[in-house]
């Protein structure tokens, strides 16, 4: 077995740099062999597992947990490399003995932008094979959606198809995905064992560990901005309302720019909670545990903590249905699934138990910050629509347009990096744009980011509606 020399842990660099210089010395010294000569006096290095952990992201969340799954390989003795999908090949993976694929769903079922060029390689007759490899793949997805997780069984299904092994079975996360990646981690890294041979890796470019701002706003610690001003951009008469929100940043350390997302953590409708206690028989103050392992009165975790959307398959499972019709119903939100059954036998925290946390809501930014210092700007359409007898409501899209007020709400948010969608670096590029609706936003980012730098490039932007008197926003 070859032994590789490692970075000293007292070296200039973090963890996630030394991983990643680890897992090239990995590779480096798999293909060649070793000088001759050592010093005497140099200590054996103890032998690395070089692991590859590739993803597949959208928005930046299965890149961040890849990264995490480096931290942790590397301080159970693997040379982990990052790699973005984008930059690695069927033939460079067939090449590996470890893998691990993270991955994102897109739209419906798609993979994401960054990993769509692989997929379609491990799909095509001409794929190469790849029987050295074990891997095993974790996905994300958002269980509200038809195709929840549907790439990430696509590419275990492919890699098994190719001749690889499932060292470790898929495990499919929903949006609070935490408990079930720790899981999944810990059962993948252990299923390599110590005898993976050290087979070379891809060698991409290192990928950039994003900045956190400096006061530690974040996904998890989001900041409470003031909302300055809210516009209605579409006309009276309208089908559609269509806003425009302004919120405070000036002294959060959050900085962003033009294509990043803005992650909104909203409340719940009060109405819709009022009608859930009704059909539950709860007046709200019953104590019950937070998420986070707190303890509160019903209402307002219900308010602030739980998501009352898609029933989870343990909900479903808790309520017997009644005898009148609860399955010709669809159930479309918890609403329906406690209104149209009538036997249960939960407590209000087991209740609250089949519930999934709450989640932040991402919003492209359509604002410059050069533009506009101090200040970030959504512009969001408002959700409602009637469904089996029942007014429906996008959570956070009226939870902006009706429950905050302008110059005195805080709403808590926080930015989501988005590496993947930006404008080109060269200022004479030219550029087109198409955003129908409010897939305008960040492009009006996009658009305000080059007058305020000066580009001298062509801008096009096709835009597109239903009705140029009320919706040309």
């Amino acid at each position: 077995m070859i032994t590789v020399p490692l970075i000293p842990e007292n070296a200039p660099f973090n963890a996630e740099q030394r991983a990643w210089l680890n897992g090239f010395l990995a590779g480096v010294f798999s293909r060649a062999p070793l000088p001759s000569y050592a010093p005497p006096s140099a200590p054996s290095a103890p032998a690395l597992r070089p692991l590859t952990i590739l993803f597949g992201s959208q928005t930046g969340t299965a890149e961040g947990l890849a990264k995490r799954a480096s931290k942790e390989a590397g301080r159970r003795g693997f040379a982990a490399t990052v790699v973005d999908m984008a930059q690695t090949s069927a033939a460079q993976l067939a090449q590996c003995s470890a893998a691990l694929l993270i991955t994102s769903t897109y739209g419906d079922g798609a993979p994401p932008d960054n990993a769509k060029a692989l997929h379609a390689e491990l799909a095509s007759d001409s794929a190469p094979s790849l029987a050295p490899l074990h891997f095993s793949v974790c996905a994300i997805g958002d269980s509200n959606y038809a195709q929840f997780c549907r790439c990430g069984r696509d590419f275990d299904s492919l890699l098994e198809k190719r001749g690889a092994t499932r060292s470790a079975p898929l495990v499919e996360c929903d949006v609070d995905q935490d408990a079930a990646f720790k899981s999944w981690l810990d059962h993948a890294l252990a299923s390599f064992g110590p005898g993976t041979a050290p087979v070379s890796s891809p060698s991409p470019r290192p990928v950039e560990e994003p900045k956190a701002a400096p006061s530690g706003f974040s996904k998890a610690n989001p900041y409470p901005s003031i909302l300055l001003s809210r516009s209605r951009l579409s006309g009276p008469e309208s089908a559609k309302e269509i806003n425009h929100l302004v919120f405070k940043i000036p002294d959060s350390g959050l900085t962003y720019e033009a294509g990043d997302a803005l992650g909104v953590m909203p409340r719940n409708c009060p109405l819709v909670v009022d009608e859930l206690l009704a059909a539950l028989g709860w007046d709200g103050e019953e104590d019950v545990p937070a998420p986070d392992g707190s303890h509160l009165p019903l209402k307002l975790a219900l308010l602030s903590h739980y998501d009352l959307g898609k029933p989870t398959p343990d909900l479903l499972a808790a309520f017997e249905p009644s005898g009148n019709g609860g399955t010709a119903i669809a159930l479309r939100h918890v609403i329906d699934v406690v209104a149209s059954r009538s036997r249960f036998s939960l407590s209000p925290a087991g209740f609250v138990g089949l519930l999934k946390r709450i989640q932040p809501r991402l919003y492209s930014i359509s604002s410059s910050p050069k533009a506009h210092p101090g200040e970030v700007h959504l512009t969001v359409g408002t959700v409602r629509y009637e469904a089996d007898g029942r007014r429906r409501l996008g959570v956070c899209s009226t939870f902006l347009a009706e429950r905050t007020i302008p110059g005195e709400s805080t709403v808590p948010i926080h930015v989501h990096s988005n590496k993947a969608f930006r404008l080109p670096l060269d200022p004479k590029a030219p550029i087109i744009m198409i955003g129908p609706g409010t897939g305008i936003a960040p492009f009006r980012a996009f658009i305000e980011e080059r007058i305020a730098t000066g580009s001298t490039g062509p801008n096009w932007l096709f835009f597109g509606d239903q009705r140029a008197s009320c919706d040309f926003i």
